[in-house]
This record gives structure tokens, sequence and C-alpha cells, in this order.
């Protein structure tokens, strides 16, 4: 049964206690080379060294942690591009639960693999063409099984804040309090759960989400003050940020929470992930760097000031990764 209240500060707490002995606690890094490029402080929350390559591996982990004897028995179902189905593939082989993965067609090689690696069925579909909902909710019809979203579930939202509370944790370690914080955003189950996170110790903290050129749905919401959807057939590297409208129970949290948000155009983005692996030796998809990209495209003056951003998963096809390093 999806969860459709919306989760506290309390749940992400719950969920932390809940997944600590599965999940890793991610390092925050620095590079002296960038905080000289910004003329200030910036913190990245490696989250491409989490279990499956990406934060979705704790949303999913606390969301089937919490499924009964039954709903185990009769196995999930989940749809994703890549980090979401890889994050359920996973939790679902860590506890023995039947898994069935949704995966476009176009999906990246490396996360479709990964995810038949973890011992989940991959069933293909067009995205273009085809809904994924839709298919979705007939396979759980036709085998009793349970629907695990990618983001509008409060489970979901609090296992993903539990990054949020890891940073507050860590900030605590080195004696910093931040300024700002600028997270990665698709349907905004990652934001929403760690702005209650960091907003429970730093309530005056900035945080901006972070989104690509096309899918700036939640940017164009919270001006709006209301849901706004995009065009879901435009074309994009970030993969995993494809989200056409932002979930009805993320967008009010971040609504809530969050000062504004920031979008980045694709060359920000390849420049982002060529910095990170160059001056943090950490490998990001382009959709996991896009918070990133918006620092260190200055999208937001953080000159003089201690910015934390979350770099959200790494899980990038080689040939990508190739060209993005070579331009």
């Amino acid at each position: 049964m999806i969860k459709l209240d919306p989760p506290s500060v309390d749940d992400v707490y719950a969920a932390r206690e809940r997944i600590r002995s599965f999940v890793i606690k991610t390092p925050i890094l620095e590079s002296p080379h960038l905080n000289k490029q910004l003329n200030g402080r910036l913190l990245v929350k490696a989250e491409p060294l989490q279990k499956s390559g990406s934060f979705k591996f704790r949303g999913a982990l606390n969301t089937l942690l919490q499924l009964s004897n039954t709903e185990r028995d009769s196995g999930v179902i989940a749809y994703s591009s890549g980090n979401h189905a890889q994050g359920v593939a996973l939790a679902a082989k860590i506890l023995g639960i039947r898994a069935t993965i949704l995966m476009p067609t176009d999906a990246p090689v490396i996360k479709v693999e990964n995810t038949k690696s973890y011992g989940a069925e991959v069933v293909h579909f067009d995205r273009y063409t085809e809904s994924r909902e839709e298919i979705g909710e007939r396979l759980c019809q036709e085998r009793g099984s349970v629907l695990v979203k990618p983001y509008d579930d409060a489970r979901v939202i609090a296992g993903q804040g539990t990054v949020g509370l890891e940073i507050n944790e860590q900030l605590a370690e080195i004696g910093v309090t931040p300024d700002l914080a600028i997270v990665p955003c698709g349907g905004g189950g990652l934001i929403s759960g760690v702005s209650l996170a960091l907003k429970s110790v730093t309530s005056n903290l900035s945080i901006y989400s972070a989104e690509p050129e096309h899918y700036d749905d939640t940017a164009m919401s919270l001006t709006a003050g209301e849901i706004v959807s995009v065009d879901p057939n435009q074309a994009s590297i970030c993969d995993a940020l494809l989200a056409p409208q932002p979930g009805n129970l993320t967008f009010p949290i971040n609504r809530s929470l969050l000062s504004g948000g920031l979008v980045v155009d694709e060359d920000e983005v390849r420049n982002a992930v060529r910095e990170a692996f160059s001056r943090l030796k950490l490998v990001v998809e382009p959709g996991g760097a896009v918070a990133l990209a918006a620092a260190l495209s200055k999208k937001i003056d953080v000159a003089g000031k201690t910015v934390v951003v979350v770099c959200s998963g790494g899980n990038i096809d080689q040939a990508l990764f190739a060209n993005i390093l070579t331009p």
C-alpha cells in the first residue's frame, strides 16, 4: 500500500534506523581547486558511492522493509529509467523478494545490466508511445504485486531524506554551518526528504532544486505556485531526471521548504561531470551532476559562502562517459 500522507522529519529519522545496517554512509568531498574557482567553499555529498550507485537504494530499501509478509510474498513492481530500478532490485535481492522492473527501451545499458544482475525481471516499454503507469498497474493486477513508486511515496521520501541526516552529522563533525544547499530534482523525492532533514537542524538554510533544461518542471511549479508539467518527449542526457511534473506528495513539501529552482543546460552538465572526475575523483552520471553544474556555473552566488551539493548517482554508460571526458 502506497503511503499517501506526507512524511515528517520523524519518519526520516525512523528510516535511518531501519536501513542503517544496509547502506553506506557516503563521504563529503572537497576540492581546493573548485573552492578557489567559486571563491567559496563547496562540499559535495557523494551518493554515486552508495550501493547500487545512487541514493535510490535508500528509499527502496526503506519501503520494502515495511512491507507485510503477504506483500513480500506477492513480489514488487517498479518503473524506472535506471536508478530506482537498481535500488529496488538490490533491496529486493537482499530481502528475498521477487522484483519486476519496467524500463524504457532507451535506458542506459549499464542500468539495465545492473538491474538484471541483482536478479530482477526487466520488462521493456517505449517511453514515447506507452504508459509505464498503465503497464505497471496491469502487471500489479495480474500478479498481485506491490507497486514501489519512484518518488511519490512517504516511505521512499523518508529513505531518501537519510542523505540529509548524514549531511547534518558530517558537517557538525567538521564544525560547518552551510549557507546554501543544492540538490538534483526529478520527481522531487530526494530533495523533499533531504530538505526535511536539513531544515530540522538549520532552519534558515536556503535550499535550491537543480534540474536539466526542458525538464525544469519543479522550478516552473515553484514559480507558479502549483504543479506544472513539461513535454515528456524532450531528449536529454540526464536520463535520471525525466519526470514531466513534480509529485503530488513531493511538491507541497518542496513548495514549503525550497528557496527556488535552478536550471542547467547540457554543456554545464558535461562540464560538471568532467570536474567531478578530475577534481573529486568521482564518477557522476549527467542527472546526478546537475546540482554540481548549478554551483559551478554560478546559477546562484556562492562567493564567500559554504554550499552543500548532492551528487546523486554515478551509473553512466562507458561510451557516454568517455565522450564527455574528451569533448
